[in-house]
């Protein structure tokens, strides 16, 4: 790990002290640089976990990921800066009180005080308290960290439950036939059709397929890109991301 290099890709230095208010300096800037995206499976790249391949991805060719990929590689920065950091496996929310499978999202817990996630796409801006069961403001929405059946934690936002969490500390390695499963499954949502999105300031900017989304003050407003030119243009200007075609869907 090149810490000095994965810093300078999130625009901080190096923290003076493994402490609460770096933990939370790192989240934020992390979210801001390096977006939530499935670009991969749509560019027909194949994904790999291995550590050296995600710190080629995200710090050298300036790329982003998913949550294996990004709350992955985060977890092997904070360990470096001296942060006791546990990958946990978590189930989505499906709706109507269902949740997937475990290891549908790989989260972090951190110095057994914080919930960190880096990989969800729209989600907390900062870490959400691990200990406590009262609401939590963040400029992503009101968190809620709720105690679920057999030990688990429920992760709420705005009322509603985003996923559920399994303490038991999990290696990288475990979350390989999921990541290859999101990638592969013909019902993945990842497959059906590119998303980019990244923190702005309070708010995100996302691009979904050819429609750029801009996020102030709790509105939004869209514009849709009516051109391959339009679309790469966005990935370059709003993520860094340079791309010699436009992503599309799996058979497409």
């Amino acid at each position: 790990m090149d810490v000095t290099a994965y810093l300078d890709r999130i625009g901080l230095p190096r923290p003076a002290t493994p402490d609460d208010d770096s933990l939370r300096a790192l989240s934020w800037a992390h979210q801001a640089a390096v977006p939530f995206e499935n670009l991969s499976i749509h560019l027909g790249e194949p994904i790999s976990l291995d550590p050296a391949d995600l710190f080629d991805k995200v710090v050298r060719r300036r790329r982003g990921g998913f949550c294996y990929e990004l709350n992955g590689l985060f977890a092997l920065l904070l360990a470096d800066l001296g942060h006791a950091v546990d990958r946990v496996a978590s189930r989505v929310h499906r709706g109507e009180g269902r949740f997937g499978p475990l290891f549908d999202h790989l989260a972090l817990i951190v110095d057994g005080r914080w919930v960190v996630d880096v990989g969800f796409g729209r989600h907390s801006s900062y870490p959400l308290r691990l200990d406590s069961r009262d609401e939590q403001v963040d400029p992503g929405g009101r968190f809620r960290v709720i105690e679920a059946d057999g030990g688990d934690l429920d992760i709420y936002r705005d009322g509603e439950p985003q996923y559920r969490i399994e303490r038991r500390p999990r290696d990288l390695l475990d979350f390989e036939p999921a990541c290859w499963w999101q990638q592969t499954w013909p019902g993945s949502h990842f497959r059906t059709g590119p998303v980019c999105s990244r923190l702005d300031g309070d708010d995100r900017i996302t691009l979904s397929g050819r429609r750029l989304i801009r996020g102030s003050g709790g509105a939004s407003t869209e514009t849709v890109l009516d051109s391959d030119e339009a679309v790469l243009a966005a990935y370059r200007t709003h993520f860094g991301i340079e791309l010699d075609r436009v992503p599309e869907p799996p058979g497409s």
